[in-house]
């Protein structure tokens, strides 16, 4: 088996059918033999691509990481109105997060273990989160008196509660309100306008 040239096509079909699989079972539930099943070849070959599920899921999720934290950079630092970049990170953060969403818990679980080694796999030393412009842009707008007072770390922090929460609660949400898998999407369809309307109706004077 070691003799074999690793295939880029082989790889990416592999990483196709993970997805998939994390998707459906998540992490703890997904089986290295679901995935072989799933990709179309067999056990011994997806572990010469990918040791363990462990080592798959990591490039999964850094995939997914690296389109998603770069993303909500580039809005904390744009020369934009405060409410349009509230609009914007709820947009983006629910449209990536639907197609991966296995990724608020993964983030958590993982901050939790290790920040430092954490956020230097995600951001590889470049891009850190820099939410500072951000943060001083509110308080800006409140000493012009355009919004209401209130401490720029707790809109942040409302901002995001109000996006990942529902990820992360995503079974408890459709086993007690009886959602499936096309309610729920259609109902975060919805959040991306619910979540910056509710925000900026509570703030702006």
């Amino acid at each position: 088996m070691s003799k074999i040239k690793k295939d880029k096509s082989t790889e990416e079909r592999i990483l196709a059918a993970a997805k998939k699989i994390f998707v459906m079972k998540g992490m703890a539930g997904a089986r290295m033999q679901d995935i072989a099943d799933e990709a179309g070849i067999n056990k011994a070959l997806l572990h010469y691509y990918f040791k363990n599920k462990e080592k798959l899921f990591e490039v999964i999720f850094l995939e997914a990481a690296g389109k998603l934290f770069p993303k909500i950079n580039e809005i904390f630092l744009a020369d934009k109105p405060l409410f349009e970049k509230i609009e914007s990170f709820c947009a983006e953060y629910i449209s990536i997060v639907m197609e991966n969403p296995y990724l608020p818990l993964f983030v958590l679980n993982e901050i939790n273990q290790d920040p430092e080694y954490f956020l230097s796999k995600v951001w590889k030393g470049k891009n850190l989160p820099m939410p500072e412009k951000f943060l001083a842009q509110i308080e800006q707008e409140v000493a012009k008196g355009k919004i209401k007072r209130i401490s720029p770390l707790h809109l942040l922090m409302n901002l995001i509660s109000m996006t990942v929460f529902p990820f992360v609660a995503k079974p408890m949400f459709q086993k007690n309100l009886g959602l499936d898998e096309l309610q729920f999407r259609s109902v975060m369809e919805q959040r991306k306008k619910e979540i910056p309307g509710f925000i900026i109706d509570a703030i702006k004077k």
